[in-house]
């Protein structure tokens, strides 16, 4: 495995940037880009940075699952799902956000279409096919247990002509729209060299940043800017349970699975689309531990991710394939998560990659308690989390000791 350069040079707004998941089905009873921008408002003034974009095109008819369909079976890649709204409210949305000061990327499935795309008639040859010729649904095989993806079929990135077909869909909606990059789908499954070609043909329109769902270190190379980070959030879930504590973080921290360079920003989080619908909410997978993990995602390297409704402490499973809106309720964590994206913004040893500081471990003398310090220049940030449901104490050095509750934190910061 070759390993990338530090020398990624990311977009500049990126450099400090948080990142947020929009599920617009979800995200209001009408399930509408122009219900959604209504939020804007209100997310610039939470702090956010980067607005991630689930699919918006139009979901297949053919074996659809559900009643509405999954997100990632789209039937035409350069168009707007009619129940979302239409191109000149995505054209709005983004220039909302940009007024605001926000940035907006796609979510892109570029591994499948629905059976019903138009490609798998006038382009059968740019699709996988069975040994009689004929097209045949996905199965994912790289999680625990095999997934059958009866809705979409497989693209063959063998044939060259679809790459240029795919490269004009993306370019479409980075020229019609302004939009600011891309949140990748399964981007392991498409070979990197497409995305690399992606890559420098969209960042000849505008400086592009682009994320990618899955986690190898060559997709830093020169095609993406992040990736994500599912070993931290299984360390999470591990230590949630009772079976870990913060020699686990440690180990995290000091012996990767996958070592990737500090310019390699990876995505961490507590929750997203796939975990929520799949997994379970916060509360499911966390209990009590859920704020405590959501103060290292803020803290630890790398560029935290909110999903929608985590600010109201979304408490349901949003359904994949049906209409189950959100219920914002009061609001409940909003000032928390505010809080937290002011701490980031306003510390540059928090900035993502190699614009931050460097990971240091504190000794605590208590497997309960993991501790580290962040500095840049004079900017020093200094976290202390007690990872257990009970009361704690803990010494850094040879200073004062100190008293952590249950799934608490202390934070330190010099200017």
């Amino acid at each position: 495995m070759q390993a990338p350069s530090n020398e990624f040079d990311h977009v500049l707004w990126s450099r400090n940037a948080n990142i947020y998941e929009v599920n617009v089905r979800q995200y209001t009873p009408e399930g509408t880009l122009k219900a959604f921008a209504e939020h804007l408002p209100r997310l610039q003034k939470m702090g956010v940075d980067i607005l991630w974009l689930m699919p918006i095109q139009p979901i297949g008819m053919k074996e659809r699952k559900g009643s509405l369909g999954s997100y990632y079976s789209i039937s035409d890649y350069t168009a707007v799902n009619p129940e979302f709204g239409t191109l000149d409210d995505v054209k709005a949305l983004v220039g909302q956000a940009h007024a605001a000061g926000v940035k907006v990327i796609l979510d892109w499935v570029a591994n499948h279409t629905a059976w019903d795309h138009p490609w798998a008639t006038e382009h059968k040859d740019w699709y996988k096919l069975n040994a009689n010729g004929e097209l045949f649904p996905v199965t994912f095989t790289n999680g625990p247990e095999p997934e059958y993806w009866t809705d979409v079929i497989a693209l063959n990135y063998d044939n060259k002509a679809l790459w240029d077909g795919m490269i004009a869909a993306m370019q479409f909606w980075v020229t019609e729209t302004d939009l600011d990059g891309f949140r990748c789908d399964v981007a392991g499954l498409v070979p990197t060299p497409f995305w690399e070609r992606a890559r420098r043909e969209l960042d000849a329109i505008k400086s592009m940043f682009l994320l990618a769902e899955w986690a190898e270190v060559d997709l830093h190379r020169s095609a993406f800017d992040m990736t994500y980070d599912w070993d931290l959030h299984d360390v999470f879930k591990a230590i949630a349970k009772g079976t870990a504590n913060a020699n686990a973080l440690q180990s995290w921290a000091t012996a990767p699975k996958t070592p990737f360079p500090r310019s390699a920003y990876r995505m961490l989080f507590t929750n997203n689309h796939d975990k929520n619908s799949w997994d379970g909410t916060d509360a499911e997978l966390f209990g009590a531990a859920y704020e405590a993990f959501a103060v290292l995602t803020f803290t630890l390297p790398g560029m935290p991710l909110i999903y929608s409704g985590q600010e109201s402490r979304l408490t349901k499973r949003l359904a994949f394939f049906e209409k189950y809106p959100i219920d914002w309720k009061a609001f409940e964590m909003q000032a928390f998560y505010t809080e937290l994206l002011a701490l980031k913004r306003n510390n540059p040893a928090l900035s993502n990659g190699q614009y931050g500081g460097p990971l240091e471990l504190m000794a605590t003398g208590n497997d309960h308690v993991f501790a580290f310090r962040r500095a840049l220049g004079s900017n020093v940030v200094t976290v202390a989390v007690n990872v257990s449901a009970n009361r704690q104490t803990y010494r850094v050095a040879s200073g004062a000791t100190h008293v952590l509750l249950p799934w608490h934190w202390k934070i330190d910061t010099v200017q």
